[in-house]
């Protein structure tokens, strides 16, 4: 939620002073990481790979879920009524770990509003890692490189606010949105460096990560065997083959919080004390 309302406020700031469609921004911002599993990127892998095990044509991505939440998932499976450019934006936001410059991850977003977000979103995500990453005691203020320090700033706002004015000062040139080079550079080294310090770091990520796989993995096999525990299934009017008992799996699983998916494997797996009345 953190993060979303950062995009949001990051996205109408540059959206106001270039004259785009503030409203536009903040509606793509509010759902793009609507299908964002438990436990971030870590769960997104792992359920891409048990809902394959049960559907070997399956796959999951986040920013396809987001799209599946608000035009199948939402609403009691009616969707909500949203435009195409909204939809456009929540689908093409993600540039994975590919740099500003390049394409990224698939298709571009079509309005200037989606690529506002697209760039907002790394902008929200990097800084705001960094700054937990050095609260958890996993990174020190100077470790960060020297060059992304001195261009950026020592501090969350300054990067924040150096970013967001070097985009507002080099404005839209030929249907994209600009940054001055070493703007750019620079915010693509602190991208890398969090990726090799923090994301992809075994010493950091590698024990949590299989508890992550470990608790996401049997919550999917529990409920493939176990159905009538999802709320959705004692709605469904006809049997289910597999396939599309795996995709109500994943979806189920894929709308929980980090705190609900870990509620319910203690619920389901640790044992209680007894409930003595």
């Amino acid at each position: 939620m953190t993060h979303t309302i950062e995009v949001a406020q990051i996205g109408r700031t540059i959206c106001r002073a270039l004259r785009l469609n503030e409203d536009l921004a903040e509606a793509i911002a509010l759902g793009h990481d609507l299908g964002h599993p438990p436990f971030g990127h870590a769960g997104e892998e792992v359920l891409d790979r048990v809902y394959r095990k049960y559907d070997p044509n399956a796959c999951f991505r986040h920013w396809e879920q987001s799209l599946r939440v608000v035009d199948l998932l939402e609403g009691d499976g009616k969707g909500l009524n949203l435009t195409w450019e909204v939809r456009d934006g929540i689908l093409h936001h993600s540039k994975g770990m590919a740099d500003l410059q390049s394409g990224g991850d698939g298709e571009e977003p079509s309005t200037l509003e989606g690529k506002v977000i697209r760039v907002a979103d790394r902008i929200a995500y990097v800084n705001h890692d960094l700054d937990d990453a050095i609260r958890a005691g996993i990174l020190k203020q100077s470790d960060v490189p020297k060059r992304v320090r001195q261009v950026l700033g020592e501090t969350h706002s300054q990067r924040i606010t150096r970013i967001v004015c070097d985009i507002v000062a080099n404005g839209i040139d030929d249907g994209e949105i600009k940054m001055s080079s070493d703007i750019a550079e620079a915010l693509d080294d602190l991208k890398d460096f969090l990726y090799e310090r923090v994301y992809l770091d075994e010493k950091v990520v590698k024990a949590e990560v299989e508890k992550v796989e470990r608790m996401i993995e049997t919550l999917f096999d529990y409920y493939m065997h176990n159905p009538h525990l999802i709320p959705a299934f004692g709605k469904m009017s006809k049997e289910l083959s597999q396939a599309e008992l795996a995709r109500l799996v994943c979806d189920y699983i894929a709308g929980m919080t980090d705190r609900y998916a870990i509620d319910q494997f203690t619920n389901i797996y640790v044992p209680q004390g007894w409930q003595v009345a």
